[in-house]
């Protein structure tokens, strides 16, 4: 969705990352949640498997397409480019789920794992302890640089309020989300 503000935001965002990045988080508990690992409405695809291929184009801060409508049982490949001057999250999930993921990504900027344009891969390695790392590696989601692409393989198992969403701190509250519509 786009929002009216997106391009007032992105300056303050860029701040707000920039600014948070050097700050020394306190958190113990990695990026790995164990909400995000219950099972979700849906799964990871195979590619042998693909119904259709959905271009997903990520900006400051906005998705086109804002809404994509799928099928119950489909499975979609989702080749995602990130052409904003921003890094950006393409992750698949409810709106319940992408605020627990909200706080995670919350804690890899303190943690100076997203740095506002680029993305720390050594500090996305580091233990946080209990085997915990800030590791960005969950199937629904793909996190991007500025001009990086990637693509997630997702099945729909069945309806259900799912959304799209980047979880950058400040990105989904200044709009960029979308919803997933099934038919």
């Amino acid at each position: 969705m786009k929002h009216p503000y997106g391009k007032i935001l992105i300056p303050f965002i860029a701040m707000v990352v920039a600014s948070t990045a050097w700050a020394a988080g306190a958190h113990d508990g990695g990026h790995h949640d164990k909400k995000m690992e219950k099972p979700m409405v849906g799964q990871p695809g195979k590619a042998k498997n693909v119904d259709r291929t959905v271009a997903i184009t990520m900006m400051d801060n906005y998705f086109e397409p804002e809404s994509v409508s799928v099928k119950p049982g489909e499975t979609i490949r989702f080749t995602v480019k990130n052409e904003g001057a921003l890094v950006h999250e393409f992750n698949i999930a409810t709106a319940a789920m992408h605020e627990a993921h909200q706080e995670e990504m919350q804690m890899m900027v303190e943690h100076g794992v997203i740095k506002g344009d680029r993305i720390d891969e050594q500090a996305m390695k580091m233990d946080m302890g209990d085997g915990h790392t800030m590791s960005h590696d969950h199937a629904n989601s793909v996190l991007l640089e500025p001009g990086q692409s990637g693509e997630i393989i997702w099945k729909f198992s069945k309806p259900a309020e799912l959304e799209f969403a980047c979880n950058v701190p400040g990105h989904y509250q200044a709009g960029m989300y979308g919803d997933i519509e099934f038919k």
